[in-house]
C-alpha cells in the first residue's frame, strides 16, 4: 500500500482497518501511517467515513505513535462540525 501511487480506489473502511491491523499487531511503518493519513486528511471533506472508521483511524495512530497533525485536525473539525454528538456513534 505505501507504495502505491493513489489510494482511491481505497473505501474508508479499507483505510481505517489498514492502520488499525498494524497498530492492533503493534506493528509500524511510517511511511503506510504517512501515506494513509496524508490521503485522509487530503480529502475535501470526511462524510463519506463513518464514526468508527474515524475512531478507529484516530485510535491506530495515538496506538502506533504516528503523528499526523492535519489528520487529527482534519478529524477533530469534522466531529465538531456535527453539531450534536448524538450523531456519533463509534461504534456504529
Amino acid at each position: 500500500i505505501a507504495r502505491l501511487d493513489s489510494l482511491g480506489s481505497f473505501i474508508p473502511q479499507n483505510l481505517s482497518n489498514t492502520v488499525w491491523a498494524f497498530a492492533t499487531a503493534d506493528m509500524t511503518h511510517p511511511e503506510l501511517f504517512k501515506k494513509i493519513g496524508d490521503h485522509i486528511a487530503g480529502q475535501g471533506s470526511l462524510t463519506s467515513f463513518g464514526p468508527q472508521h474515524l475512531s478507529n483511524t484516530a485510535w491506530a495512530f495515538a496506538t502506533a505513535g504516528a503523528s499526523h497533525a492535519e489528520l487529527f485536525n482534519k478529524i477533530g473539525d469534522h466531529i465538531a462540525g456535527l453539531g450534536s454528538l448524538d450523531s456519533f456513534d463509534p461504534q456504529a
